[in-house]
């Protein structure tokens, strides 16, 4: 069952590429956006989200999960922490521990009430920083315990599972996405125009370079 699909948005580019697969797939009026507001220091992605969500004439829900912001230890929610890559075999210091464990439980409980079955996030597991809950072991696990706890057959999509970023920019192209790229916020810095140095930033460009494609965003 379900009467529509519910899109974790960040505001990002990966995350508004899954907004347009849903689109594509499941017709517009039929998507919505949940974007989650955890306390980051790069704020901006949080107008971003709701100008692509505007721009793609999706509805769109703001919800407030301060928690990370309270634990702190890691560069996204933590100002005093300077951007960086782990070293051999540890995670860099942009990782927020349970992160997408947790939106995606919200999201579930959002989606739950609503009538929905439908999940898509952006995660991926390939051209990333090695996250572990950016794992297709990690989502299948975790759709199955969403289940169980809350008695609902979720599907959890994830079309960028085992995409690189040039595919991810190809995938977009193709869904008609590419323009409102111009709208979202990749850079782990917060800036705008993007830093173009921090990891965010060098995969995203590294992504488009590599797809033949002019970042609208950062094109003059």
């Amino acid at each position: 069952m379900s009467s529509g699909a519910l899109v974790v948005l960040s505001g990002g580019q990966d995350s508004t590429t899954c907004l347009y697969w849903a689109i594509d797939r499941f017709g517009r009026d039929n998507v919505e956006a949940v974007t989650f507001d955890y306390g980051q220091r790069h704020r901006i992605e949080l107008e971003c989200a709701r100008q692509v969500a505007q721009g793609a004439g999706v509805r769109q829900t703001e919800l407030p999960i301060d928690t990370f912001a309270a634990l702190g230890g890691n560069s996204l929610t933590d100002a005093e922490i300077e951007v960086a890559e782990g070293a051999s075999g540890e995670l860099p210091n942009t990782f927020v521990p349970g992160r997408n464990l947790v939106f995606l439980t919200f999201a579930a409980a959002y989606a739950w009430q609503r009538g929905m079955a439908d999940i898509v996030t952006g995660v991926a597991q390939t051209d990333y920083s090695g996250y572990p809950d950016c794992r297709r072991e990690t989502i299948e696990s975790l759709s199955s315990t969403l289940k169980l706890g809350m008695e609902r057959e979720f599907v959890i999509h994830t079309p960028l599972m085992n995409l690189s970023k040039k595919e991810t920019v190809l995938l977009a192209q193709k869904l008609g996405a590419i323009d409102a790229m111009s709208q979202t916020h990749t850079c782990y810095e917060g800036k705008r125009p993007p830093c173009g140095q921090c990891p965010a930033c060098v995969l995203r460009a590294k992504g488009f370079a590599e797809a033949g494609i002019s970042d609208p965003l950062v094109a003059v």
